[in-house]
């Protein structure tokens, strides 16, 4: 039977533990066990991108005066820092990962090649991309949208910091917010509902790339959304 191939977008604060500053060894080591659980599955070629924000977020970089492509370019180092670090993790418990980089520093990484890519999950590994897309003004949910068009890989899980699903609007500020179960790539960027990036998202929607969002900070969740449990809004294209 042939493995499906998924993408696995964390944030990077989400590395950080309760700061949201910093890598939280304590949990990246948690985090790497609910990967393990998954992998553990044997169902699915695993790819995961993960953010930066716990090392550099774009509001330090308006408080210091920093130009915009050179915060993006310390934020796309800030992924490698991540990356490496749930590498590490995984490689602990016995998980064989690749760390891939669109930044060439083949010091520290792989450069990213598709080809490579492919050739890495086709052997079982799990595959960490860091660096972005490599180009300022694109965020690492592009990222993800670009790296599971590139790769083929059939959905996207977006394991969210303390939300389980898409709202019609905010559930911290409202208590009439509704949640969605289900619902399309279509009312995702019509209603601009605050999924992810309309770049990523319209990426997700032209190359059939289904998203399904959670909640991460429960543990079990990530092995629970990828057997398809009800714990967060599954986002399909509605095209024919």
């Amino acid at each position: 039977m042939s493995k499906r191939r998924i993408m696995i977008k964390l944030s990077g604060e989400a590395l950080a533990g309760e700061s949201g500053i910093g890598v939280d060894p304590k949990k990246v080591k948690e985090i790497a066990h609910e990967v393990k659980a998954a992998y553990d599955l044997g169902q699915n070629e695993i790819g995961i991108i993960v953010g930066g924000g716990n090392i550099f977020r774009g509001k330090l970089a308006d408080e210091m005066g920093i130009e915009r492509s050179s915060a993006d370019y310390m934020g796309m180092i800030g992924t490698i820092v991540n990356a490496l670090a749930l590498q590490n993790s995984l490689e602990a418990i016995g998980v064989q990962t690749r760390v891939m980089t669109s930044i060439n520093i083949p010091e520290v990484a792989e450069p990213y090649i598709r080809r490579k890519a492919l050739s890495h999950l086709n052997k079982d590994r799990v595959v960490i991309f860091g660096g972005g897309t490599g180009n300022p003004y694109f965020s690492t949910d592009t990222t993800a949208a670009l790296r599971a068009a590139e790769l083929g890989a059939s959905i996207i899980y977006m394991a969210k910091n303390g939300t389980d699903g898409v709202y019609d609007k905010d559930p911290r500020q409202f208590e009439d917010s509704k949640k969605y179960n289900n619902i399309t790539h279509k009312e995702i960027l019509n209603n601009n509902l605050n999924v992810m990036d309309s770049t990523a998202a319209a990426l997700c929607y032209d190359n059939n790339i289904d998203i399904y969002v959670f909640d991460m900070n429960e543990k079990g969740n990530i092995k629970k959304a990828i057997l398809g449990e009800n714990i967060g809004t599954l986002i399909k294209n509605d095209k024919e």
